[in-house]
């Protein structure tokens, strides 16, 4: 989970009329956290409809408690713990704090995330988890004044579809072809392959394991895979590509859109399974990506890679992502 909010020194009292409630199900609490969550990051921006479906869609298991803070009647800051269905683990937890900004530096994010804290204490955590995006000094800081330890980098990445020249890469499929891999939509094998969504699940289970990632992996079940791609709001069956060496699936890279702005698009996941690596496949896959963003009038392409991920981060830098600020993993150990 992100952490976005102000350094603040310890033991600075929280600012007079300011009160912490809980988050409720109401549609006034659900735009307050949004709007507030949206104001500390504009370049990532979200819709009421999207934090519904993930709740909706949330595993049982996995424990979350939210947050809202008003001072003075107006909702300033959202803060959460939660849990990582894809890492999962009984005792440990994410948390997360998001102040306006023309309310930082009051005291307002160490006042909520005592709250979060002193919460998830009584589940008898192991550890804590936060992220922060490396430009964020006061994030920075604010975690490493606590006692967090980083321990995962992960570049995000950025590419101008509009100035994106195909060229260089003419007649790339047709040699892949001939090499016996053909690329195909996911609403291409829907439509003809009845073990479609078993085979996904199957190739995201067995890819997202060599995805870096600062906790073990937990593989999702395919009622969750199911549920989670294809009813989710921001599903492109047009826009998840799947690498074909006759009828297995090899590979995939998949787009999401986004809600809050129809100029965007986010890589979801990029992997090709060991034996098939080192044929140019990844590279292909991109490359529908790209397209796929062109031909709809997409300008911006987002995505992250671990820093060591030297394999897709050549990918990208060769065909023209820029890096943006890190994002960074930190941990905390619980007494």
């Amino acid at each position: 989970m992100s952490m976005a909010h102000e350094q603040i020194s310890p033991g600075r009292p929280a600012p007079k009329g300011l009160t912490i409630r809980p988050f409720t199900t109401s549609n006034a609490d659900y735009t307050d956290a949004v709007q507030v969550v949206n104001a500390v990051f504009p370049e990532y921006r979200d819709t009421v409809g999207d934090w519904r479906f993930e709740d909706a869609h949330r595993a049982a298991h996995i424990q979350r408690r939210r947050w809202l803070a008003d001072l003075d009647g107006e909702t300033v800051a959202y803060g959460n713990y939660s849990q990582f269905e894809g890492m999962y683990h009984p005792r440990k937890f994410g948390v997360f704090v998001a102040v306006l900004p023309a309310h930082q530096g009051q005291g307002i994010a160490a006042t909520l995330y005592d709250e979060i804290v002193s919460a998830v204490r009584r589940l008898n955590p192991i550890s804590l988890r936060a992220r922060a995006r490396d430009d964020m000094s006061r994030s920075m800081r604010f975690l490493q004044n606590r006692g967090y330890q980083e321990d995962m980098r992960e570049w995000e990445s950025h590419l101008d579809v509009e100035a994106f020249d195909p060229a260089p890469y003419a007649g790339y499929e047709a040699a892949l072809r001939a090499d016996g891999i053909r690329i195909a939509t996911v609403a291409e094998l829907l439509d003809k392959d009845p073990d479609c969504r078993e085979k996904l699940w199957i190739l995201d289970v067995e890819l997202t394991n060599d995805v870096p990632s600062p906790e073990p992996h937990t593989p999702i079940t395919r009622e969750a895979y199911d549920s989670w791609v294809f009813a989710n709001p921001n599903f492109l069956p047009d826009g998840y590509f799947v690498a074909l060496d006759g009828s297995d699936y090899v590979g995939c890279s998949f787009l999401w859109k986004s809600q809050a702005d129809p100029t965007e698009l986010y890589i979801g996941l990029t992997g090709v399974r060991r034996a098939y690596r080192r044929r140019g496949i990844a590279l292909a896959l991109k490359l529908h990506d790209i397209a796929f963003a062109r031909q709809r009038g997409v300008k911006l392409i987002k995505t992250w890679n671990e820093q060591n991920n030297r394999g897709m981060l050549s990918i990208n830098e060769a065909l023209g992502f820029m890096k943006q600020p890190a994002w960074v993993s930190f941990m905390k150990k619980c007494d």
